[in-house]
């Protein structure tokens, strides 16, 4: 018994804990009271080469590791682009179609060209990688590898050696030559060979000479275009993009395109080193390693990815050459007092090293930024209950359980809308006859978007008034900015018009009641949608009862979202639900979306309700290419009007984007264009250890509980025992 029960005292001993490790923490011991930010991610990123990437996920990565000529501030609203890799902003200079140099003011008509010129920061350095290892002599050390080199490398730490160099102009007009090149296929290169003098040429005599190689290449090895010969980009012509000095290039492009200067805030302008292309295009080295640049990025930013493995774990590090660069000293009203100020003017980045770790799944990534094991994070529809309570103005607080925590709550609206889209193809709800058009008006007010938002995303958006989200040129806020076909101006707010005004407008367009005067038939539309799952039943539902609110009957067109993007293609569809992200912030980005000659079906653009009105494209082609002004704003006043009077959209709503960080994250501000903030936060790890020392203390009570259980069970068993033993000795004896 004596053995017994110090074996139990021994068990509550262990299980109480000798030392200060917690049960349930996921990371090895190395990274506790480390300068690290716990992140998480869900899905895997499918690109991180900059001229591939197109995914505001795959952003999230690559943003920290590349730098493109400019940025957006990172406290100021409105949007407003400053300098990163360049010294300062790009200078604009026009041309006409003789040459000559025009004014800046000129009418956009007459500018046939327009120059961008970039000066980079002199003393940029690449992060440390093999692609610049060199031996005593200078001579690269893995640019001329063989395939039985290569067979033994999986990873990229498998190079031991390592280098770097200096950045300069040329790596900038490389990495512009790549967006052409074939084996590899942009997203933007259809929309920036337009746009970008000699890009559609270059894409041209790319892919002859690939096709050379490859064919030359079958020859050889057979089927397969793995391992093609490297081709050196710098020995191509890009005529609209011209090297000036070490530092310094320009950018011809066509016309009056005042936006592109947003494209060089993004990651397909960064710099890439020759070299780094050579490397990775080494026989092998994509022979199932991944030993691409898609898969080991080579920047010159904050951070660089030194472990990879997206079905786990990715993690950034400082990178060593990193530039260095200032925390900004100003903002916008209230980030003084948001504490937004304390680090004005001290170099960053302010956090060492980045972990992101995989969760699929919702519930256990919330359970863990519970536990202090995610520094922040953003908040499901499951959650939304647990972190926020609405007042009765709406108003979103934090529940009692997150303060008591010190949990911090931004909100901001997005630079997105979401939008249910007529097909101007359909011969019911297409079209700009007075029928079509007062039926599409009655749908618009009968799909009550602020109940969708209300049950459907916990409140966390705002009804459109048009195309324009909040926060964006052109955008108007209060009685000048309402949707005037669908609300009225009441008491300070906006207010949905009755559905008897919607009915009335159905009877008008000749379906009273939901029936065809002429035929006596219920009126019966389709809405196209992709199927996600059993949640979507109560959604598509809801749409089915705004329908029928107009006695209209609709029916569901349920498919994945391949074929419901062929449908969409093609403009085999009736009424579809989509949404769009800004690509840069600018009212262009979002007035194209209705732009006619943009239709998806007939020209493959982004006007996916193939909407066309002439004098709506008149208007946008006017103001497409304004500098942001008075004139531009009347001319996008004008547009809204024809476009809310024509009704190509119900127009749904913008995003409210919720986020919740820990107390120990400092510098936390939503930014919904740039994605590179890591670079700006600061965390505290004392506080975050204390923290989680707090929240995840064992509770061994019942565990002693069970072992005492366990061992009064034992008691009879042994008594038993040993009561047999002695009678069996006596027995002996």
């Amino acid at each position: 018994m004596t053995f017994r029960l110090a074996a139990v005292l021994a068990l509550v001993w262990v299980l109480a804990g000798c030392g200060d490790a917690l049960w349930n923490d996921p990371y090895p011991a190395a990274d506790r009271g480390s300068n690290t930010l716990f992140s998480a991610f869900v899905e895997r990123p499918r690109h991180l080469d900059p001229a591939l990437s197109y995914a505001s996920d795959e952003w999230d990565f690559i943003t920290q590791i590349y730098e493109p000529p400019l940025q957006y501030h990172y406290l100021k609203r409105p949007y407003e682009l400053i300098p990163q890799s360049a010294e300062s902003l790009p200078t604009v200079r026009y041309f006409s179609a003789d040459g000559r140099e025009i004014a800046a003011d000129a009418p956009p008509e007459q500018v046939a060209q327009s120059e961008f010129e970039v000066r980079i920061r002199p003393g940029l350095r690449f992060q440390p990688h093999p692609a610049f290892a060199q031996d005593a002599s200078g001579k690269p050390l893995y640019l001329a590898l063989s395939e039985a080199d290569i067979r033994s490398r999986y990873r990229l730490s498998d190079f031991p050696q390592t280098g770097t160099r200096e950045v300069t102009a040329e790596d900038f007009i490389y990495q512009i030559k790549r967006l052409a090149n074939p084996r590899g296929t942009s997203p933007v290169f259809g929309h920036l060979s337009e746009y970008v003098i000699g890009l559609k040429e270059l894409a041209a005599a790319l892919r002859k000479d690939n096709d050379k190689l490859l064919a030359e290449h079958r020859a050889r090895y057979g089927s397969g275009d793995k391992g093609l010969p490297w081709i050196d980009l710098r020995q191509y012509e890009l005529s609209g993009v011209k090297l000036v000095d070490r530092y310094t290039y320009r950018i011809r492009i066509k016309g009056k395109y005042p936006q592109f200067v947003y494209w060089l805030a993004m990651p397909f302008f960064s710099p890439i080193p020759y070299e780094a292309d050579q490397f990775y295009a080494q026989r092998g080295m994509n022979d199932g390693r991944n030993l691409t640049l898609d898969w080991y990025p080579v920047g010159t930013g904050p951070y660089m990815l030194t472990e990879n493995n997206p079905n786990a774990r990715m993690v950034l590090t400082r990178n060593p050459n990193f530039r260095g660069e200032a925390y900004p000293a100003e903002g916008e009203p209230g980030d003084e007092q948001a504490g937004l100020l304390r680090d004005a003017g001290k170099p960053m980045p302010f956090i060492d090293r980045v972990v992101f770790s995989r969760e699929k799944e919702s519930i256990p990534y919330w359970n863990k930024f519970l536990q202090g094991y995610y520094d922040r994070s953003a908040i499901a529809s499951d959650n939304f209950d647990q972190a926020v309570q609405l007042s009765v103005e709406g108003q979103a607080t934090l529940t009692p359980e997150m303060e008591r925590k010190g949990i911090t709550l931004r909100t901001s609206v997005g630079t997105s809308t979401f939008y249910l889209a007529f097909n101007f193809l359909d011969p019911v709800v297409g079209g700009l006859t007075d029928r079509a058009k007062k039926v599409r008006q009655a749908i618009s007010i009968a799909v009550d978007y602020e109940e969708f938002i209300s049950i459907f995303a916990n409140g966390r958006g705002i009804p459109a008034m048009g195309p324009i989200p909040p926060g964006l040129f052109g955008y108007r806020d209060g009685e000048a900015g309402i949707n005037p076909v669908v609300y009225e101006w009441i008491d300070g707010k906006p207010r949905r018009k009755s559905i008897d005004h919607a009915r009335k407008l159905l009877a008008q367009a000749g379906y009273d009641n939901g029936r065809d005067s002429k035929s006596g038939q219920p009126l019966v539309l389709s809405l196209d949608t992709v199927t996600r799952g059993p949640g979507d039943a109560s959604r598509l539902e809801w749409y089915r009862r705004q329908f029928a609110k107009l006695n209209i009957q609709l029916e569901i067109r349920a498919t994945d979202w391949n074929r419901f993007q062929e449908k969409v293609r093609t403009g085999n569809t009736q009424i579809f639900f989509l949404g769009w992200n800004a690509d840069y912030p600018d009212p262009e980005n979002f007035m194209f979306l209705l732009n006619g000659p943009q239709s998806r079906a007939k020209t493959g653009g982004e006007n996916t309700a193939n909407y066309q009105n002439p004098e709506y494209d008149r208007l946008f082609e006017r103001m497409k290419n304004l500098d942001n002004g008075p004139e531009r704003q009347q001319l996008i006043d004008q547009m809204l009007k024809i476009a809310r009077e024509d009704a190509p959209w119900a127009w749904g709503f913008h995003p409210l984007n919720y986020g919740l960080s820990h107390q120990w994250i400092s510098n936390t501000k939503p930014n919904q264009i740039a994605r590179n903030g890591l670079k700006y936060q600061r965390i505290d790890p004392e506080l975050r250890e204390r923290k989680r020392n707090e929240w995840n203390q064992p509770v061994v009570g019942p565990l002693v509980l069970i072992a005492l259980i366990l061992m009064a069970l034992c008691v009879p068993a042994y008594l038993s025992y040993r009561r047999r033993e002695r009678m069996a000795g006596r027995e002996r004896a």
